[in-house]
């Protein structure tokens, strides 16, 4: 069954933000790391099962319970453009807003986002994660650095790219940029 990172990483999310434990409060508990915990939430790396099997159980559910559902598909979702569902992810570190264009669907292999940049947003630092990444430029112009280069972008600009490398997108101009972006997990294309 291949595993959607994001709708596994809000649902962890969400079951910890219910009990009201924070990530090390369920690292403590689990025997895992903050740093690793925070990846699995911001659906940077894939868990293993044992690792699965040990969050779920210091969040009080089956490992069957937190996996539900996520292989099921139905063959077409809507999502209306007032239904979008801003995804939190990295902001500890980011200004960026990520709209889910797909949340609907359980399963997918892909997950396509819109992101909104405001006026000098970016991540601290340049990031990695798993799988690959499509970006496209719908509004706007934006710099985005990928491992030692820099890519000018414009409206209508796109990049596909491996995500191992670290990588980020820098608003320097002073209008809010818009990017569809589209996370795919290698194992499952």
């Amino acid at each position: 069954m291949p595993i959607n990172l994001v709708e596994l990483a809000q649902r962890i999310r969400k079951l910890r933000i219910d009990r009201r434990m924070t990530l090390e409060d369920v690292c403590a508990a689990a025997g895992l790391t903050r740093s690793w915990l925070s990846k699995v939430e911001n659906f940077r790396v894939t868990p293993s099962l044992p690792a699965l099997a040990k969050i779920a159980d210091t969040l009080g559910v089956h490992l069957s319970e937190l996996l539900e559902g996520l292989d099921s598909k139905p063959q077409i979702v809507v999502v209306r453009k007032d239904e979008r569902q801003k995804v939190l992810r990295d902001e500890q570190i980011s200004n960026i807003t990520y709209e889910s264009l797909a949340y609907k669907r359980t399963g997918r292999r892909m997950d396509p986002f819109l992101l909104h940049l405001p006026p000098g947003a970016t991540r601290v630092e340049p990031l990695a994660h798993e799988g690959e990444e499509f970006l496209l430029v719908i509004k706007g112009s934006t710099d985005f650095e990928y491992g030692d280069g820099n890519y000018e972008l414009h409206e209508g600009d796109s990049l596909y790219f491996d995500a191992s490398v670290p990588h980020r997108l820098v608003n320097r101009s002073e209008s809010i940029v818009q990017v569809l972006c589209v996370f795919g997990e290698l194992n499952n294309l």
